[in-house]
């Protein structure tokens, strides 16, 4: 099974985010959507899903 991850570095945020998450690809979109709303002030909306989805990379064999 693919780990994927996330990492909030690479998507422009005014919090200066530095949180990492990594998982399967569901969990990881699960996760992400939560700590988007909770940390981020986002709305759960599919197109914020859509958008985080679309972010997830795979992990590297060495990090999974």
């Amino acid at each position: 099974m693919a780990r994927k991850m996330i990492d909030c570095r690479k998507v422009p945020n005014d919090i200066g985010c530095t949180l990492t998450i990594a998982g399967t690809e569901e969990e990881t979109l699960e996760a992400a959507v939560s700590h988007a709303v909770a940390k981020h002030g986002h709305q759960d909306t599919p197109e914020l899903r859509e958008m985080i989805r679309s972010g997830l990379e795979d992990v590297s064999p060495a990090m999974a």
